[in-house]
């Protein structure tokens, strides 16, 4: 998603290139992390992939990206080009929270955390609950 969105949006305002580098950086430890503690440390029984842990923190990482790339779609439409001005969302988990694409990643991550079960996974489910609830929590007002 953090190389996939950014090339589908038409216009917006410039990212300053500070900021990509930093995302781009955290994007990478945080990717290296989540694999090395998955194929250095974690260690599952031999049915893991049939536990309910496992297919309950399937299931919601792959709904909570559903929700993330539908709510991604719905707000790169918002606007017409050329078009400015502020819009509210509509459709989608947009008729049930104001921050549907933040929702969705939520759910991504603690699915995520969910069917791992390690550490690493919650700790980043933790802080993508904490820092995209604040956001949503502005976007809302």
């Amino acid at each position: 998603r953090a190389l996939i969105f950014p090339l589908l949006i038409r216009e917006g305002k410039p990212t300053p290139f500070l900021t990509f580098v930093l995302a781009l950086l955290f994007c990478l430890y945080n990717g290296y992390l989540q694999g090395r503690s998955l194929s250095n440390y974690a260690k599952y029984p031999s049915g893991w992939l049939k536990d309910p842990c496992f297919i309950t923190g399937f299931i919601g990482w792959l709904i909570g990206m559903a929700i993330n790339i539908h709510s991604d779609h719905i707000l790169r439409n918002l606007r017409k080009p050329g078009e400015t001005g502020y819009k509210i969302p509509r459709g989608g988990m947009f008729e049930y929270v104001s921050g549907a694409n933040f929702f969705g990643e939520i759910l991504e991550w603690f699915g995520f955390a969910l069917a791992c079960c390690t550490i690493e996974s919650t700790a980043f489910a933790l802080c993508t609950l904490f820092i995209l609830g604040s956001r949503a929590k502005q976007h809302h007002q």
